[in-house]
Formats: structure tokens, C-alpha cells, sequence
């Protein structure tokens, strides 16, 4: 968080004995516009404590409360998966990840996709087009800047990707779909255990008319599956959105994330998001703005967005 984004970093952990029975991961983000927040963890879909037990959570939660209240942060915000603080405020509503289970049977995972997904896949088959594996970041980054920029929001830092890739040199991998030579999409990838998680992905124009995406991310599940991966994580995308519209008509089934909140300052749940109506003006002039311009002002907000 640090070398990627700039964060201040805070590590809580709980031991009994020499052992350690809890971590909490955290990052402190200050902004003027966004607000003062303690987070676990910026930049994930999911986060809060990894615990051996409930005593455990519960101790490094408690002491995480203090530490919000020391830095007079406006909430503290824990990215569980299931509601695990009973009477925290639980943002259910907004955000839900996707997971679905695949085999190294490639016909079957295909006949998984609902029809429509699928026959998109066999056209970017038919098209030509082609996926090969990268380790040049700066090549993903110039897709996936392009990509978020067209969406209306600030781009992270390249150094986040680059940390993250040098990181996890060991589990990531840098995916690009080219046609006729032309770089048109793009993902970066992390293995884990028997799961893999496509979690930056960004394509140009060029990429809607030639069903780029759905190649992208058919590419990746195929090649996943013949390396043993057993879940394809499509990752967090909120409701109302075309992501969100997208992993669902892949016949995927979204899985509420349960984002809880100790609030400090703060007399409601932070509502950083695009869909909050207060940013629709902002997200409109930044689709307009020209990509070199983005591209510069945009890691400077997008650190705070984490």
C-alpha cells in the first residue's frame, strides 16, 4: 500500500503464546474531497481479519476500533465477505462479487456460458483474435488507462501495478488480446491456491466490436482450467453497472459482499462510489478529458478511491 499508492499502512496482529492467531491488515486514506478512512483492505475486494477463532477477530476488530478513534479517522471500514460485526452498519447493498466453479473439461466450461455470452466467445474466436502473455506492466497499463478513463473514472498510479507485479511475480500474470497485431484488451490475473481472479481488466474501443472481452476472459478461464484452477472469481462490480450486467449474463450468480463500518466521525456510511449522484458531473467531464490529462491527474484522486 505504501510503494503502490502512497497509503499509510497500519498491521494489527492478536497472539496467544509465540503464535499468531489473527492479522489485520489495514491503510489509513486522507483526502480533502473523499474523506479520512481506515480501510482492510484498499484495493481488494475482500478484507477484514484472518483469524483462527472468534476470540482472536474480536481482539485485533477491538484493537482496530481504538486505532480509528486514536487517528480520528471519519469510519473504519472492514471488507468481510459474510456480516461478522453484529450491529455495525453493513453496506449490503452495493457491491457483490462473482464465483462459479470450473472443470478442465473445456466444452463443459463453455456450455456453462449462457447462449448469448457463448456465441460472442466463438466470434472473437472466429475473428482472429489472440492472447499472449507479458511482463511488460507499462503495455497493460496504456489499455487499462484508456479503459477507465472512457468510464469516467481517475486511474490508479502505474507503480500500484507495477508493485503488484513484482509483488506477486509468482502468482500474477499480465494477459493482452491483440487483433491483427493491434493491442485491444488487456487483465491482470492472480492465482491462488484453486482459484484464479481476473482483477484489473480494461479494453479500447476496438475491443466492443470485436467481442474482445469475452475472448479475454474465456482465454483466461480455459488456460486456468487446464493448470488445475478450480473457481473463476470474477471479482466485486457493483449493481447497476455493466460490469455487474456482464458476469451475470456469463451465468454467473452475485454473492452480496458485506462491507461493515465502526463509524467515528462519521454519522453514516462513507458513500464513495459512481453511483452516487453528487459525482454524475464529475464522472461526465472526466470521459471528456484528454488521456495524457487523465492520466496525470488521476493517480493523484485514484489513490484515495482505493
Amino acid at each position: 500500500m505504501s510503494a503502490g499508492l502512497g497509503l499509510r499502512p497500519h498491521f494489527l496482529l492478536a497472539r496467544r503464546g509465540t503464535e499468531v492467531q489473527a492479522i489485520l491488515p489495514l491503510a489509513e486514506i486522507r483526502s480533502w474531497l473523499f474523506g479520512h478512512t481506515l480501510v482492510s483492505t484498499p484495493g481488494c475486494v475482500y478484507g477484514g481479519a484472518l483469524a483462527s477463532d472468534v476470540s482472536a477477530r474480536r481482539a485485533v476488530t477491538q484493537h482496530a476500533c481504538a486505532l480509528a478513534e486514536r487517528l480520528g479517522v471519519d469510519a473504519l471500514e472492514l471488507r468481510n465477505e459474510h456480516p461478522l460485526e453484529l450491529g455495525w452498519p453493513t453496506k449490503d447493498a452495493l457491491y457483490v462479487t462473482f464465483r462459479k466453479a470450473i472443470t478442465d473439461d473445456d466444452e463443459a466450461n463453455l456450455k456453462d456460458i449462457p447462449r448469448k455470452q457463448r456465441a460472442m466467445v466463438r466470434k472473437g474466436i472466429k475473428l482472429g483474435l489472440r492472447s499472449e502473455q507479458t511482463t511488460d506492466v507499462a503495455r497493460f497499463y496504456a489499455i487499462y488507462a484508456e479503459s477507465v478513463r472512457n468510464l469516467g473514472t481517475p486511474v490508479f498510479p502505474r507503480r500500484w501495478f507495477e508493485t503488484l507485479y513484482r509483488v506477486f511475480a509468482d502468482v500474477c500474470e499480465l494477459s493482452i488480446v491483440t487483433h491483427n497485431g493491434a493491442d485491444i484488451a488487456g487483465v491482470m490475473s492472480f492465482f491462488h491456491a484453486d482459484t484464479v481472479l481476473p482483477y484489473y481488466g480494461g479494453s479500447r474501443p476496438a475491443a466492443r466490436l470485436l467481442y474482445g472481452n469475452d475472448f479475454m476472459y474465456w482465454d483466461l478461464m480455459s488456460r486456468a482450467a487446464q493448470r488445475g484452477i478450480r473457481i473463476f472469481d470474477y471479482g466485486r462490480s457493483k449493481r447497476g453497472t455493466g460490469a455487474f450486467s456482464f458476469k451475470k449474463n456469463w451465468g454467473f450468480e452475485p454473492q452480496p459482499l458485506h462491507y461493515q463500518y465502526h463509524l467515528v466521525k462519521s454519522r453514516a456510511v462513507p458513500d464513495v462510489n459512481p453511483n452516487n449522484p453528487k459525482y454524475k458531473y464529475f464522472i461526465a467531464g472526466w470521459k471528456r478529458l484528454p488521456l495524457s490529462v487523465a492520466n496525470r491527474i488521476g493517480p493523484i484522486l485514484a489513490r484515495n478511491l482505493a
